[in-house]
């Protein structure tokens, strides 16, 4: 299913992080729709050509967006998950909010973490941001994990933040910094 696809940003023993391209509609559909029992009723990926142009093209286009392809090395570079910076905010904030999930196949073998680490360090160096935040249904146990495995602090419990699923649902934050991250006890 893997195209001829971009080379990666950063690698690890596992995976590769790319940038999307439009070229990767049909594999990262078809690991869409593939994935459905494992994202609902968290998650609600392009799961079609035309929502997927949108969407990829927002990741591409939007200074205020960067999204990563998470590629299995093993697989021939087949699409795994996908990381997503969204709100990102320069000035004195230079934040950044994470999206993410693994399609069916991946999910479970530590590639997201493995992954995860890859954009946070792209975040912290070549982005420049100093802040991430991720926010996460507090039932969706699987994505708190990554989480707090990958070093992100739980900073709290925001009702009715995201509409997400046809209501709005809480959502627990957890945040890291480049201090943080760095391990030097400043945040």
């Amino acid at each position: 299913m893997p195209h001829i696809a971009p080379r990666h940003l950063a690698e690890g023993p596992l995976v590769g992080i790319r940038h999307f391209t439009h070229d990767d509609s049909a594999e990262f559909t078809a690991r869409a729709r593939e994935s459905k029992d494992l994202h609902r009723p968290w998650l609600f990926p392009p799961d079609n050509p035309s929502s997927y142009a949108g969407y990829a093209s927002l990741l591409i286009e939007d200074p205020a967006k960067a999204g990563f392809l998470v590629c299995e090395k093993a697989d021939g570079g087949s699409i795994a998950g996908f990381i997503n910076i969204n709100n990102i905010v320069r000035g004195a904030f230079q934040s950044g909010a994470l999206g993410y999930g693994a399609f069916a196949h991946a999910a479970g073998r530590g590639l997201m973490r493995e992954a995860l680490g890859l954009v946070v360090d792209h975040a912290f160096g070549p982005l420049g941001l100093h802040r991430l935040e991720i926010n996460v249904q507090p039932a969706n146990t699987a994505s708190i994990a990554l989480a707090r495995g990958c070093g992100f602090r739980l900073e709290g419990l925001s009702p009715a933040m995201l509409h997400v699923d046809g209501a709005w649902r809480d959502h627990e934050r957890w945040a890291l910094t480049a201090e943080m991250r760095a391990g030097d006890g400043q945040d």
